[in-house]
């Protein structure tokens, strides 16, 4: 059986990374993987998507609009600009975080203040804040891993070496902090 895993976020925040990481350690493992990245002026602060599917044997990287399993996503309001891709039994993890884009700064678009709650209202959602755990962790940055740690928990995955993954895939001196951060996401959901 397919899954499909949308990782929706804004351009910095280690959006690419983190798919990278997912589909590296779900090809280790096994699985036929396809991956599609969509990068909207991501280096301006615009919408960095990515679509994943794995399973026995996957045709197509692209999700269709009611058909993944999991939106994970790094930013409250680009969750729910993709929340239409989530199948109605789909899970919905959010990183309580705010990244106001430049249409809502102009005051051309409103940024809802209960984004999270109106998720709730449409979709099984639990919010982590991430960012703040990341600090915790001396290292706002690992913000992304952490969300790794949450999509490797919920998608039953805890059975990939993951440590291996990441000690193959990070910078040598932030090996040690994104194990971490990953255990603390797999602890948070």
């Amino acid at each position: 059986m397919t899954k499909s895993i949308i990782l929706s976020g804004v351009g910095g925040q280690g959006t690419i990374l983190a798919s990278k990481l997912l589909t590296l350690g779900l090809m280790d493992a096994g699985y036929d993987v396809k991956m599609s990245e969509i990068h909207g002026m991501s280096q301006r602060g615009g919408t960095v998507t990515s679509h994943i599917r794995y399973g026995e044997s996957v045709d197509s990287p692209v999700i269709e609009r009611g058909g993944a399993d999991l939106l994970i996503s790094f930013e409250k309001m680009e969750a729910l600009r993709y929340l239409e891709y989530l199948k109605p039994s789909g899970k919905v993890i959010v990183n309580n975080y705010e990244i106001k884009p430049l249409s809502a700064l102009a005051a051309k678009v409103e940024y809802s203040k209960d984004i999270v709650k109106e998720l709730s209202g449409k979709a099984d959602t639990t919010a982590i804040d991430a960012a703040r755990k990341a600090k915790g962790l001396g290292n706002s940055r690992v913000m992304n891993v952490i969300l790794l740690g949450a999509i490797v928990k919920l998608m039953n995955l805890s059975e990939i070496d993951w440590e291996k993954i990441i000690e193959e895939n990070v910078k040598a001196h932030t090996i040690d902090l994104n194990k971490k951060a990953l255990n603390l996401g797999m602890e948070l959901v």
